[in-house]
């Protein structure tokens, strides 16, 4: 059974019949077009003829011919009888050349609302920012949140012996929807690899040159491998001097930047909690989905907070915040949240089972004299609160049983 995604949806719902392009993105397999099926369903409950719903999937072999705006502009146009509104939906649209100009052309000509995805980040930017200035609005779509396993595995009468079982699997091997459809976890994996090297190749190294294909996928394995720790590219330098190899730091940085670009990764800058200020330039990484670590380590270490910081960081951003690194004049604190112009501060750990894992991060906040509502967020299941600092079960966070409050 397909899981109606509401999180997104609930989003997307007060554009359905604005002329505003809604530009749905985000990494391969994530459910972009789960997305657009959910949204022309909604409009069939609304009565909306299937004729004024136009759908093209533009990797569909079917619509090999669809290769530039001209082509596009044909098929679209030659679809369309009579004044009535058409919804148009145009799955992947980043491979076709120009696509921009059909899309300002419908929007200047046509009495239509335009949906289209795409898994490059660069939809937004040059021509199409240019020529429709004002005239879009982008939805980032992630894998299935924890809460969104949990509804999808209840939905098809699928259980597990208790949540804290059923976390476990979502932090070792996320949530890519069609990861579902396997039991073993050799089978779960084999998808995530072929996944993860079909990304690369298809969005980021289509282009390159066979050694510089192979320097890239060596540079992402790392990264993802790494992810959520503090990183550096010279350590990446030295590292491939030790092997007799060489990479400079302008190719690191603009392999990093296509990763970005491709949705593997998203970049969290430093905040500077004294100076309250975002810092430039500096960043960590997050893997858009902690299966992409999985299979870069080849094992998975619970007690490693770097997994369970990158699902948090993922579920914020899932709920509109805008997310930083927090930085201290002696430490930093995991994240700071922010939205809507009100912020909180979050404090990351496995088990809080000993008096020194306490203090240590309770204590991060020792120096910090904002007012924003600060937390720690683990697994523990009995409340450490004190100090007016929260203490959260992660599973409660996640499945929406337990807040944030923003000052």
């Amino acid at each position: 059974m397909m899981l109606k995604r509401e999180m997104y949806l609930r989003q997307i719902r007060p554009f359905y019949d604005s002329d505003i392009i809604k530009v749905i993105t985000g990494v391969r397999r994530a459910g972009k077009s789960v997305i657009l099926e959910s949204i022309r369903d909604e409009l069939a409950e609304r009565k909306i003829s299937a004729d004024q719903m136009i759908y093209i999937n533009l990797e569909d072999l079917e619509y090999s011919y669809i290769l530039n705006a001209k082509d596009l502009n044909n098929e679209i146009k030659g679809r369309i009888k009579g004044n009535a509104k058409y919804y148009i939906f145009l799955d992947e649209i980043q491979h076709i050349q120009n696509f921009e100009k059909a899309l300002a052309s419908f929007m200047a000509t046509l009495n239509v609302s335009l949906f289209v995805t795409g898994s490059c980040s660069t939809l937004l930017s040059g021509e199409l920012a240019t020529l429709l200035t004002g005239r879009t609005v982008e939805f980032e779509i992630l894998p299935f949140s924890f809460r969104e396993m949990k509804e999808f595995f209840t939905a098809n009468g699928r259980g597990w012996a208790d949540d804290h079982e059923m976390f476990l699997n979502y932090l070792k091997w996320g949530g890519f929807p069609l990861r579902f459809d396997y039991n073993s976890e050799a089978a779960v994996k084999q998808y995530i690899s072929n996944l993860c090297r079909g990304i690369v190749s298809k969005d980021i190294t289509a282009k390159f040159r066979s050694e510089d294909r192979q320097k890239f996928t060596d540079i992402s394995l790392y990264i993802l491998a790494n992810a959520g720790k503090e990183f550096s590219s010279d350590n990446l330098v030295n590292a491939y001097k030790t092997e007799k190899k060489v990479i400079s730091q302008r190719t690191v940085y603009n392999y990093l930047d296509r990763m970005k670009k491709a949705y593997l990764i998203h970049g969290v800058g430093r905040y500077n909690i004294t100076g309250k200020k975002a810092l430039g330039n500096r960043e960590k990484f997050y893997a858009v989905d902690t299966a992409l670590r999985t299979i870069n380590t080849n094992t998975i270490n619970y007690e490693d907070t770097f997994f369970l910081e990158n699902v948090i960081y993922n579920e914020l951003i899932m709920r509109g915040f805008t997310v930083f690194a927090g930085k201290t004049y002696k430490g930093e604190v995991d994240f700071v949240a922010i939205k809507d112009d009100r912020k909180c501060f979050i404090q990351v750990a496995y088990l809080l089972d000993s008096e020194k894992t306490i203090k240590r991060e309770f204590g991060a906040y020792s120096r910090i004299t904002d007012a924003s509502p600060k937390y720690v967020m683990s697994l523990d299941r009995f409340d450490l609160s004190h100090d007016g600092i929260v203490h959260l079960n992660i599973i409660d966070f996640l499945l929406g049983r337990r807040e944030l409050f923003l000052t």
